[in-house]
């Protein structure tokens, strides 16, 4: 057994034979996503006019690589039923293995690619999902609080911790009274997060709905009016 003082030499030593360093470099990695795009009525005919894009993001039960299941809900059904509408619409489909809340780079890089490749104005992005998509609004919102007008999330949750981030991104936030998968508490404490900090939200409690509160919440065309009321102003 060595002795204190002997511990304390080889230790002194050890420490004064290894040098401070730092690493930094950049990695690049390849990411994927397949998606559907609405372009409305409208696109193309004058060449000057941009249009104002939705993002939504679609619950765990459509995660997967067909796409067309991507279609059963939320904004993707709402195109097909709606000639007139007048968001450019992009809805990716998550990963069968992953979450949303993983894809928040991925998703914004994504945006990225739209907006270079198609008429959208900047100032008009708006973001919502459902459920495992309400949790990504939430998440995505916070990572990237300059990037959106708007943001609508449904039956989802988030860090209330977090919510001084988001202050100033308006939003709608959506839960059903008796949801049993995602507790109306999730949304209701990011609410009063927002609330404390002094952010434009405003709650919609459906008392007798349970965890689908979307498809009332996007049949509504008071949600759309309430995008398109709402403009990010670049700074």
């Amino acid at each position: 057994m060595l002795s204190g003082s002997v511990f304390a030499a080889e230790t002194e030593g050890s420490q004064a034979r290894q040098q401070k360093c730092k690493f930094e470099a950049q990695i690049m990695k390849t990411v994927r996503l397949n998606y559907l795009l609405f372009l409305p009525k409208d696109y193309g005919k004058n060449p000057e006019q941009k249009f104002p894009l939705i993002l939504f993001l679609h619950g765990a039960g459509e995660r997967g690589d067909n796409l067309e299941s991507v279609r059963v809900h939320g904004i993707p059904k709402i195109v097909e039923e709606q000639e007139d509408f007048p968001f450019i619409a992009v809805s990716p489909q998550c990963p069968k293995a992953s979450w949303w809340t993983d894809e928040v780079e991925t998703l914004n890089v994504l945006l990225d690619e739209i907006v270079a490749k198609y008429a959208v104005d900047e100032n008009r992005l708006y973001l919502t999902g459902l459920s495992m998509g309400g949790y990504g609004t939430w998440s995505m919102a916070v990572a990237y609080p300059k990037r959106f007008a708007a943001i609508a999330p449904v039956c989802g949750g988030g860090d209330p911790k977090k919510a001084r981030v988001i202050k100033d991104i308006p939003a709608w936030v959506f839960h059903g009274a008796k949801d049993g998968t995602v507790p109306p508490e999730r949304s209701e404490e990011m609410v009063s997060a927002l609330k404390e900090v002094g952010a434009d939200v405003q709650y919609t409690l459906y008392p007798d709905a349970t965890h689908d509160s979307w498809t009332e919440t996007y049949n509504n065309p008071r949600l759309y009016e309430w995008f398109l009321k709402h403009k990010r102003e670049k700074e």
